[in-house]
């Protein structure tokens, strides 16, 4: 299996060349109304090629949510390797939002589903969920090396419900979410120009100052937009490791759509603002 350049030195230069901007694909039921499109397979299609095509040749990512596909089964996974396919040969790295964790050859299968080059879902990453023990992602971390993929990994999500576990203190004193990035520190150890194993963490988090965001890897973060972070929080919420930080629009953008002209638009506006608000830092 012939390997990449690895996931990091790929996305930091994405970053750098088009603007450090993830732009989901959520074809969820009220999007698709909100396009005039039917809650089908058909629907599925036109909002996804859409998509892509206003995005695909501009933007660093694109981060297609794996479930509005699945919802369609068969024909809608098959819409979806359509979509990977298509947003990869117009140069943007595919991020795939499926937070798969298990343990053993069930982590392996999830981890050759979207991250082995002959693989029709082959992405540039995967999210993953690392709550039954980080040891339980070594395939998906030894499979992302070999084909020079990445990784995400849940560290301190957005949702109310996920401090429970990520700000739950271990005996050693350390929050969960604090050992996960740890553990990606220590992936990420030596790498340059950016490790290929990142962590997801909230842009609407407010204060982070009490955790160590340094793990010389991206930070992939959702919630700029509807879910009311905007770029200008940014410093204040990453600190340092701003830089390094790749914020996730997807409503803030495709609410513009189906025209392309218009998405295209809200897209470098972000890109735009995510741009200024970290060159003042």
């Amino acid at each position: 299996m012939s390997s990449l350049e690895p996931f990091g030195a790929r996305l930091r230069r994405a970053m750098d060349e088009r603007g450090p901007l993830c732009v989901g694909i959520d074809p969820h039921a009220s999007l698709l109304a909100e396009w005039g499109l039917n809650d089908d397979v058909a629907g599925l299609e036109r909002f996804s090629r859409t998509v892509v095509e206003a995005m695909a040749d501009r933007v660093a990512v694109l981060k297609p949510q794996s479930a509005f596909f699945e919802r369609f089964g068969s024909r809608g996974v098959a819409v979806l390797e359509k979509s990977v396919e298509e947003a990869r040969a117009a140069g943007a790295l595919v991020v795939m939002d499926a937070k798969r964790g298990d343990i053993g050859s069930t982590m392996a299968a999830y981890a050759e589903s979207f991250l082995h080059k002959d693989s029709p879902l082959f992405s540039d990453a995967l999210t993953v969920s690392p709550y039954l023990g980080y040891g339980s992602l070594s395939p998906a971390v030894a499979l992302a090396r070999e084909s020079g993929a990445g990784l995400f990994v849940l560290a301190l999500t957005s949702n109310p419900e996920g401090g429970e576990v990520q700000h739950a203190i271990r005996a050693d004193g350390r929050t969960v979410g604090a050992t996960m990035l740890a553990h990606l520190a220590a992936e990420n150890e030596g790498e340059r120009p950016l490790g290929s194993f990142g962590a997801v963490v909230g842009a609407t988090l407010g204060d982070l100052s009490s955790y160590d965001l340094s793990i010389n890897g991206p930070l992939l973060a959702p919630g700029i937009g509807a879910q009311g972070a905007t770029p200008a929080d940014l410093p204040q919420v990453f600190g340092a490791a701003v830089r390094n930080v790749l914020p996730n629009v997807s409503r803030g953008v495709l609410r513009h759509g189906p025209d392309v002209v218009a998405l295209r638009d809200a897209a470098s506006r972000f890109a735009d603002d995510i741009v200024s608000a970290v060159s003042a830092v």
